[in-house]
């Protein structure tokens, strides 16, 4: 059978991807192999593929497809996350492009549009991963909503209250008017705002004195409490016991004396406003202040505010500032510069909000998922992420888990008709309940709220093997913990510290070994990708353009382990082009005729040479993978099939045009060919699958497939050959680089003389007689006169070109190169001599700059010497 003159990635990915899914090469169940499981973090239901994704789960698919070939019973669990906030977004604006209000809605007739837009366009996104090549578990998809996962979500609730860790209480939130719920501290994004620093006078009662207070929310003077200043401020001392009047509305306020006031700060004095202000409400707390909340849910003024009721609460801060000049109360107005919180799901500004909501206590639950990573039984790759995340667990404050929708999680609590609640997993369950503490049982119904996603979400590692439900069940017992986590840095505090919380809580381990943090995909400027920006290429479109080979290889050259990765579409065009190099090589290799001579001793030599070449980069890969540098593990896999396979061993071996190869060398070589595929499987699997499979390696049985063959093993290799190799291909390449600075043809041989101190070349004469082209080789003691010369290693070579080159040109280079050598002895020289760079370098770096001495001594000499030879 032929092969085609050029890959055709769309023809073999959706071929091979089929042929995967058919023959169960996905599909994992509990046997005597050793486990490696990985849980995909579950994609957002209304999400569609974008350049994260690719990033992350390319990654994961590549750990997997390791893992497998490794023999180990690889088990990729994939799903969707229900993801309250921005789902019920997403219905709610197609609801009203069909003229629906959600307002108008039962929760029910809501609920019902909601499964149908999920059944509708919840299962994209993972139709997607398919075509990246994802090699999950498909029949173990889940969703977090199911009822297997919402049955564990209701367990958990109810275990964490009957613990003492769940409890109710109005305090101050984060709301979000936009999406009319409460959010925790970890969904609110700050951002740096420009804002107008508005300074106001309050008329102190009885008298025609003012007070100044600087604040950028004037539309909440109605709500103000009291005027605070610091009882050390001599400017204010007469102010003490006395009253204020609020602009606009004349209430009447209290001046009040608080250390939490910064005299050097504004005017030092501080309005306190405790609905609408964290602080102001701790402080309101302290001084037994009156709390008037003057804002609806949506952010629009009420009842309370007296004025400019029904306006948003931003038209209203235009207005009033306004209303203020008029009446002469504003003393003056700046530009200000202050960090915003905006809700991370509609973007809306947040409010703080006093609010009953459900709260779980994080003090206690915190230590033991701190402790895992401290002590490192859950590594966080890279470690540079663990300061934050103990300082982050140190810090933590309760987290509020209940949400005000209707998409999501229905929180158990029930209520009874004089509004007293119990816990309970079903109606009738709570229904003896209030029985059961005398209280009546009327009316009882469902709280209205819903849990934060990430509540369920912690339990993903577990609730996909039903191990909250059920513990003793075989999958949970044989997959979990699960080994490696890959997802983002911004949801480390979100989601990672969550599942270890949860997974402690209920066995006792930690969910997962090893946190592999990816960093944020970013444009060649260095700004994130995103729609909104236009600078965010679409994932799929890149895969029909380059490959999805191309596109992965491209997601991974560019991507160290927790670091912002500064994408470029030229990386998928190098990663096409590397596909593009194996197929053309395999061409070459197919193409070749055979005889039944005995291989050559260059060819040997040439074959010891890259076994020990290919042994020395699977340790160098297997090193990488193990710290989880799987950028460098591509890069050092790239390099040994384009550099040592392709540009090295393969033009060593060639046999010259229209003639044969020795059969004996074209096995060797196609059992090489079968290795490299393997090491690149979990980068490339279509081109190598489909290139496993040519006729050129024999007949393959249906399950004799690369995504299952052995994964090349640690062996040792021979350091010599690799070492004075490398002085071969430093002679190949100097001889090359001379033709090339002297404008002299590759067609004419040239006499090469090497002085061999340290290596001896017999055996790899025919390879440099071949690749330099070389009318003779001759080893000598003595120097050549008249001749170019170079050192490779310790030995020095020489190349008489007699009438090949000008004379006086060759004079001219060697003094400037010479010239050159010199001004960097200089530097190198100037560095060694002092002091400070001796006591403070690590020794490995003086021991590096003494070499680099050395070697321009060398160099030195030996050009001085060619000098003089010329005349």
């Amino acid at each position: 059978m032929s092969i085609a003159k050029t890959y055709n990635p769309k023809e073999a990915e959706d071929k091979w991807y089929q042929y995967w899914m058919e023959n169960g090469f996905f599909r994992s169940t509990p046997d005597a192999r050793e486990p490696y499981t990985i849980v995909m973090p579950p994609p957002n239901v209304t999400g569609v593929l974008h350049m994260g994704h690719m990033l992350n789960n390319t990654i994961q698919d590549v750990l997997i497809r390791r893992a497998r070939m490794q023999g180990k019973n690889a088990c990729w669990i994939p799903g969707t996350d229900h993801a309250s906030i921005a789902t019920e977004a997403k219905v709610v604006a197609m609801l009203k492009e069909q003229g629906i209000d959600k307002k108008t809605l039962t929760r029910e007739d809501f609920l019902k549009h909601a499964w149908e837009w999920k059944e509708k366009y919840g299962g994209i996104i993972l139709k997607q991963l398919e075509k990246l090549g994802a090699s999950c578990d498909w029949e173990r998809t889940k969703f977090t909503m199911d009822a297997d996962l919402s049955e564990s979500v209701t367990d958990t609730f109810i275990k964490f209250y009957k613990a003492g860790y769940i409890y109710r209480g109005v305090r101050m939130v984060n709301w979000d008017p936009q999406g009319k719920t409460a959010l925790s501290d970890e969904e609110v994004i700050r951002k740096e705002v420009q804002q107008k620093l508005y300074y106001i006078r309050y008329k102190i009662k009885d008298s025609n004195e003012y007070l100044i207070i600087a604040t950028t929310r004037p539309e909440t003077i109605m709500a103000d409490a009291a005027i605070c200043i610091n009882p050390n401020d001599k400017r204010y001392l007469h102010l003490k016991g006395k009253t204020a009047i609020i602009p606009l509305v004349n209430r009447e306020i209290p001046i009040i004396e608080d250390t939490y006031v910064e005299m050097e700060f504004g005017t030092g004095c501080l309005k306190v406003t405790p609905a609408h202000d964290l602080n102001d409400y701790e402080l309101g707390q302290k001084h037994n202040l009156e709390v008037i909340d003057i804002l609806n849910d949506d952010g629009t003024l009420n009842e309370k505010a007296i004025i400019l009721v029904g306006e948003d609460r931003f038209i209203a801060r235009k207005k009033i500032a306004k209303q203020l000049e008029e009446v002469g109360q504003i003393e003056k107005i700046e530009e200000y510069k202050s960090q915003v919180g905006f809700s991370e799901r509609t973007d809306a500004a947040i409010e703080p909000k006093l609010s009953m909501q459900w709260w779980c206590k994080m003090d206690k639950l915190a230590q033991p998922a701190l402790d895992y990573v401290l002590s490192g039984e859950v590594r966080l790759i890279p470690d540079k992420f663990t300061a934050s995340y103990k300082h982050w667990m140190e810090n933590v404050k309760d987290w509020c888990i209940s949400r005000q929708l209707w998409w999501g999680q229905r929180i158990p609590a029930w209520y009874n008709e004089k509004n007293e609640w119990v816990i309970a997993k079903t109606k009738e369950e709570a229904i003896q309940e209030l029985k059961n503490q005398g209280k009546t049982a009327d009316s009882v119904r469902q709280e209205e709220d819903v849990l934060d996603t990430w509540f369920s979400s912690g339990l993903w590692p577990m609730s996909v093997f039903d191990g909250v439900r059920n513990p003793e069940n075989e999958d949970f017992n044989y997959y979990y913990p699960t080994n490696d986590l890959v997802t983002a840095p911004e949801i480390l505090f979100f989601w990672v510290a969550r599942m270890i919380i949860m997974g402690h809580n209920y066995t006792e381990k930690a969910p997962f070994q090893n946190v592999y943090l990816t960093g944020i995909v970013r444009d060649k400027l260095g700004r994130k990708m995103s729609k909104s920006l236009g600078n965010s290429p679409d994932p799929i479109e890149l895969m029909e353009q380059y490959g999805t080979d191309g596109v992965r290889v491209g997601m991974l050259l560019s991507s160290p382990a927790g670091n912002d990765l500064m994408f470029d579409v030229s990386y998928c065009e190098q990663g096409r082009n590397f596909a593009n190099k194996i197929w053309n090589a395999f061409r070459l290799v197919k193409g070749w005729e055979t005889t039944d001579s005995p291989a050559t001793v260059a060819q040997k030599t040439s074959a010891q040479w890259f076994e020990s070449r290919f042994n020395q980069a699977v340790a160098e890969i297997d090193e990488h993978f193990k710290h989880y540098r799987l950028s460098d593990a591509l890069m050092a896999t790239y390099k040994l099939i384009w550099d040592d396979f392709c540009a090295w061993y393969l033009e060593l071996i060639k046999p010259a045009y229209q003639m044969p190869i020795e059969q004996e060398t074209l096995e060797t070589v196609k059992n090489f060919f079968q290795k490299i595929l393997s090491l690149a499987h979990p980068f490339m699997p279509f081109l190598t699958e489909e290139l496993w499979h040519d006729e050129l390696f024999g007949q393959r049985d249906v399950k004799d497939c690369i995504i299952v063959a052995p994964y090349p093993e640690i062996a040792g290799f021979d350091e010599n050959i690799i070492r004075e190799f490398a002085s071969v291909q430093q002679i190949i390449s100097e001889v090359r680089n001379v033709r090339n600075s002297k404008g002299i043809s590759p067609k004419i041989a040239l006499p090469l003389a090497i002085n061999a101190t340290d290596i001896d070349y017999s055996k790899y004469q025919d390879s440099i007689i071949k690749l330099a082209n070389i009318e003779e080789l001759t080893f000598v003691k003595d120097k050549v006169a008249g001749a170019v010369s170079f050192l490779a290693g310790r030995d020095e070579c020489y190349i008489a070109l007699a009438n090949n080159i000008d004379v006086d040109a060759e004079r001219e280079r060697i003094r400037k190169e010479i010239e050159y050598l010199q001004g960097f002895l200089l530097s190198v020289d100037k560095k060694l001599s002092n002091e400070r760079f001796i006591a403070n370098a690590k020794p490995e770096i003086v021991e590096n700059e003494q070499n680099k001495k050395a070697d321009a001594e060398a160099k030195i000499k030996i050009l001085t010497e060619s000098l003089t030879s010329l005349g």
